[in-house]
């Protein structure tokens, strides 16, 4: 705690210490108001702009530093100023004053708190500020809720400071006017139960509630309107809980919470089990990386002590691999595992014809329809074909495409242009050159894998130029072109163009969600890149979801797999609970080499939002066991709040770097800062130490030098 802090800490205990061994408390009862509501009176009439100002003052200040008597304020606003004036000065100076205490708490407190807990209070914060007015009003108009309590608990949360008075203005003054009501009648009162009575309590709780349920009746109203064009469709009984439609991540995971809940679910999958992930993407491009790898090793074997070795192989064989792995990974999304854990799997496409039915043609050429109580809709993304002229001329391969098409050829292609510098472009560049196409890649933007600090892209470059893959950003592809059997792509740079040729074009700028063919435009269901759906994944029928690429707004398989439970247990259960789906800490890697890996932010992030942070950097170049694998290259670089341990994000480039991630994902996810890191065994050696090492930099720059300064004295005189 700063010095600022504690000062304002020994402030607000001081006058609570002063209230108390004073005895203070006796000015704020309501024998006290009685005995002197003439001497009160009598001031008012003599000096009533000074009396008004003093009582604004002291009523600011009580509920400001939240000692007890604002109730009995409250009463002699009524008794000294009447019903209007009286609620006039009580209702400003209670506002004023719970304002302030809410920012006291803010200022003392929230930094630690958030610290601490700041992953379980990111929901409350979102909640906050989509719907924090609401809230606050409607706890505002219940007494129940002891008002400094709340001042307190709102300080610790992200809620604007102007939304907090307003909304206290409105929201107290109900209890305010017939509290001053009851104080111009002050001689009928002999206890504060009399003001109070359970009745009125009561009474302010049904008020205080009333936005509440006004609110459900209000989304039931609009649930309503967006079902009414379908409503003599709606079923009276259903086939099934809930039909998915796709079976990738997102589906797979969806229907096996499902069926693990016991209720009946279908999954629908046009082509193939697993989805892209396991038949184009992260199965068949990590079989790929694999086998480029070892065929780099064998080539520097010197490096490790050995001979070079120039690797030969068959291309045919390397490519064989993949499809066997695929094939070794297949039964882990299988029909048969899936059918056995008891999901209904149908093969063939599906159609939401109504909010209830779900249209499927049977790849046997039935068709068969379906009524359910939910939908989830996880139909993944596809690659993005930029609209070059003179593209289908020449052909081209995605990453979807190249695993059968390349399986075909009995070398790599000699020369391959890769279109995309972000993470498929460079894995699958780096990887073909190093099997011994020569490739050139082309990206737009200045640099390749844009999203990540400039640094990273200068390694990641280094990397992929060292494999030989001619990098060339700043590029923008301009038309494709062919002269008998050669091809090309025309490029342009600064104003130039240039003509480069090629064997095979890969096309890896990005990927989009499936959309069409599945009913959406005939419901009306809003779609831009993605389905646009809420925070708990629903479209504009609370009963139909989406979940992983097409929902966005990551393309990644774990992020599909995480959003499947929000999705599964919200179409189960939303009646009764719902659950607002968590991004607050997602990984991701780049599986070139060096891996990179992050998660949080990174430093171009935070420059961008805004956020206030602090480097600490360890360079894995200094790892005994990087040193001995001979893979003593890339950092571990760590964003924290200024002077806090609280990490913000992580990039790690390294060997490993994706595994190495995760102790930092769970540190972040469960609110554990670089202290507890550095205070965890880690085996030795390992890479895993970098972690360490990392949270050993941020101590080092953190050491209390002063304490140090003053123990180096100590230790001095203890030798005499």
């Amino acid at each position: 705690m700063n010095k600022k802090k504690l000062l304002v800490v020994l402030a607000l205990a001081a006058l609570l210490a002063a209230y108390f061994a004073f005895d203070l408390g006796r000015y704020f009862s309501l024998a006290y108001l009685k005995q002197s509501q003439t001497i009160f009176a009598t001031l008012f009439a003599e000096k009533p702009i000074q009396v008004v100002a003093v009582f604004f003052v002291i009523y600011v200040a009580v509920t400001a530093v939240s000692l007890p008597g604002a109730t009995i304020l409250t009463l002699a606003a009524g008794a000294m100023f009447g019903q209007l004036l009286g609620t006039v000065v009580a209702s400003f100076a209670s506002s004023l004053g719970a304002t302030l205490a809410m920012l006291a708490s803010r200022y003392v407190l929230r930094d630690s708190v958030q610290q601490r807990f700041g992953a379980q209070l990111s929901g409350v914060n979102q909640g906050l500020a989509k719907d924090g007015a609401f809230y606050l009003f409607s706890l505002r108009l219940i007494p129940l809720v002891p008002f400094f309590v709340l001042n307190l608990l709102m300080g610790l949360t992200t809620i604007k400071t102007r939304t907090y008075y307003w909304v206290s203005q409105v929201g107290m003054l109900a209890a305010t006017f017939v509290y001053v009501n009851a104080g111009t009648q002050l001689a009928r009162i002999d206890s504060l139960k009399d003001v109070a009575s359970p009745g009125l309590l009561l009474s302010f709780a049904a008020l205080g509630l009333f936005p509440l349920v006004a609110k459900k009746a209000i989304t039931m109203f609009q649930n309503k309107k967006v079902y009414a064009k379908w409503a003599s469709q709606k079923p009276k009984q259903f086939d099934r809980n809930l039909v998915v439609i796709g079976a990738g991540a997102a589906g797979l995971v969806t229907s096996y919470i499902a069926a693990a809940v016991k209720a009946k679910v279908t999954l629908v999958e046009a082509h193939k089990m697993g989805g892209d992930c396991l038949n184009y993407g992260c199965v068949p491009s990590k079989a790929l990386i694999k086998s480029a790898k070892l065929a780099t090793q064998m080539r520097h074997g010197d490096h490790y002590g050995l001979e070079l070795t120039q690797p030969t192989f068959s291309f045919k064989k390397v490519m064989a691999r993949v499809h066997d792995v695929i094939r070794a990974v297949a039964p882990h999304d299988s029909v048969e595992r899936y059918t056995e854990l008891g999901v209904e799997v149908l093969q063939g496409y599906a159609r939401i014809v109504n909010p209830w039915t779900v249209e499927i043609k049977l790849n046997s050429g039935e068709v068969q329809r379906l009524t359910t109580r939910s939908i989830v809709i996880g139909s993944g993304a596809r690659p993005f074909v930029p609209p070059l002229p003179g593209l289908d001329d020449v052909g081209y391969v995605t990453s979807d495409t190249l695993w059968d098409e390349f399986a075909k050829l009995d070398t790599p292609p000699a020369r391959l242009v890769v279109l995309g510098g972000g993470p498929i472009g460079c894995e699958l560049a780096q990887s073909f050159a190093r099997l011994g196409s020569k490739v050139i890649q082309v990206e737009m933007a200045p640099r390749i894998m844009i999203r990540e600090d400039e640094e990273v892209s200068v390694l990641a470059r280094e990397a992929l130029t060292r494999d030989g893959v001619e990098v060339l950003t700043s590029h923008k592809a301009l038309r494709c072109e062919r002269e008998g059997e050669r091809k090309f792509i025309v490029v342009e740079h600064q104003g130039a163009e240039l003509r480069i040729e090629f064997d095979a074009l890969l096309c890896a700028v990005g990927r989009v969600a499936r959309l069409s063919g599945y009913g959406l435009e005939e419901l009306g269901i809003p779609t831009q890149r993605t389905v646009v759906t809420n925070d708990y994944l629903e479209t504009i029928y609370p009963n139909i979801f989406a979940a992983g690429d097409v929902a966005g707004p990551y393309q990644f398989t774990h992020t599909a797999s995480h959003q499947a439970w929000y999705a599964a247990v919200n179409a189960l259960f939303g009646d009764f609970k719902r659950f607002k789906v968590d991004y607050s800490v997602i990984p991701w890697a780049t599986f070139i080499d060096p891996e990179v890996a992050r998660v949080g932010l990174n430093e171009q992030e935070a420059r961008e939002k805004g956020i206030a942070y602090e480097v600490t950097k360890y360079g894995i170049d200094d790892l005994d066991r990087a040193i001995a694998d001979g893979t003593a290259h890339g950092f571990v670089k760590v964003l924290t709040v200024p002077g806090k341990d609280r990490i913000l994000g992580v990039t790690i480039v390294g060997e490993h770097a994706g595994d190495l991630l995760t102790e930092f994902v769970l540190a972040m996810k469960h609110g554990l800062g670089l202290n507890k890191i550095l205070g965890t065994i880690h085996t030795y050696p390992t890479l895993s130490e970098a972690n360490k090492y990392a949270a050993g930099e941020w101590k080092r720059a953190h050491a209390p030098q002063r304490v140090l300064a003053w123990l180096e004295k100590f230790h001095t005189w203890r030798r005499g």
